[in-house]
């Protein structure tokens, strides 16, 4: 995994291998609290879901099964310091469905995980921190923008 820039309010990786999307997982992981939302960007088989199974098993401490949440739209994850939501919107057909799933509140007090934002229109949550993950040669780019205040300069220096 290299730095490819640091700015106030973006951070740019290049991710050679999987294992180095794992490694920026598990340290985002380490750094999300209740009420983070980050918000996973990408094309299809850019990992997004990759990404988000391994925060989950690393703020579960845990190989733990994680599936796509892509029939199910949401999955949940309960361990005893924060609850977490991983949702994929792919399948929603207006923005206003993301509230027949629970998630406003789930953005208040839960540390979220979104593949396919886009879904959500204006129902944004504040703060939330963005990862575009792209194909970029054998590896992927990851962009990583907005978040709560010192989140991305403390990813940068973790």
């Amino acid at each position: 995994m290299s730095l490819t820039r640091s700015e106030g309010s973006a951070l740019t990786l290049f991710l050679a291998t999987e294992e180095d999307t794992t490694r920026l997982a598990e340290r985002l992981a380490g750094l999300l609290r209740p009420g983070d939302a980050v918000l996973l960007e990408g094309p299809i088989g850019a990992g997004k879901t990759h990404f988000a199974r391994a925060v989950i098993r690393a703020r579960l401490g845990q190989a733990e099964e994680v599936p796509s949440p892509t029939f199910t739209l949401v999955q949940t994850y309960g361990p005893p310091e924060a609850e977490i939501w991983h949702a994929d919107l792919y399948r929603l057909s207006h923005p206003d469905e993301v509230w027949e799933l629970g998630l406003d509140e789930a953005f208040a007090t839960a540390i979220c995980l979104v593949e396919w934002p886009d879904r959500l229109g204006s129902h944004l949550p504040p703060n939330a921190l963005h990862l575009r993950l792209s194909a970029e040669g054998a590896g992927r780019r990851a962009m990583l923008t907005g978040g709560r205040a010192g989140l991305l300069a403390a990813l940068a220096n973790a």
